[in-house]
């Protein structure tokens, strides 16, 4: 068997605070060439009816009966 050949702390630390989360599915991806974490609470990601951009550089996206269906985080990296 070949051991693999990524850093899996990384990946270990990125679980250290699930638990802090609700009690939800959600699916995540990285676009590191624009900085930007999406994470989505539908699998397929729904489209957003509406969104704001926090003072921290997260938008929150919102259906069309204000449910909240995802987050995409800004400036990833810099947190």
């Amino acid at each position: 068997m070949v051991l693999a050949s990524i850093d899996i702390s990384r990946y270990v630390q990125l679980v250290t605070n699930i638990k802090y989360l609700p009690s939800q599915d959600f699916y995540l991806s990285y676009d590191a060439q624009a900085d930007v974490v999406y994470i989505n609470l539908q699998n397929p990601a729904a489209s957003a009816d509406d969104s704001e951009l926090t003072n921290d550089d997260v938008i929150i996206r919102y259906n069309k009966h204000e449910e909240i269906i995802g987050l995409t985080i800004l400036h990833a990296s810099k947190r």
